[in-house]
């Protein structure tokens, strides 16, 4: 399957492997829905919770403006489903078996705009 939009991801249960072009591309998409959002939810489908968490920093570090606390505390046995939700700087992570492995994320707004939820991206796309 072809990546080339944010949509082409969808349907997918698993993040791709993308290359370099594709990331910078989706990248760019992806944060003029950040910029233009309120705030964002980020769901992490990810094999451990020390990946789900490694993923989550990623994004922190790349946008000084989407921080959580209480990361040394979240813990769960094998296969994770961590949310963030940057608003609150709340995070969960719960055990999960059957998911696929990725990224996705949630714009949200302040005037119950509609919700445009982008993913799975690759566990390290916000380490580009």
């Amino acid at each position: 399957m072809e990546i080339n939009k944010l949509a082409d991801l969808n349907s997918l249960r698993t993040a791709p492997l993308l290359i370099s072009s594709q990331e910078k591309k989706l990248l760019g998409e992806l944060e003029t829905n950040i910029y233009n959002a309120d705030w964002i939810t980020i769901g992490i489908m990810a094999p451990s919770d020390t990946k789900a968490i490694e993923a989550l920093k990623s994004i922190s570090n790349k946008y000084s403006s989407i921080k959580f606390g209480n990361l040394d505390s979240l813990h769960a046995e094998g296969c994770v489903f961590l949310k963030g939700n940057q608003k609150t700087g709340n995070v969960f992570v719960r055990s999960e078996n059957g998911l696929g492995e990725g990224i996705l994320i949630t714009c949200q707004h302040d005037d119950n705009e509609e919700l445009n939820t982008f993913g799975p991206l690759p566990l390290n796309f916000f380490d580009i």
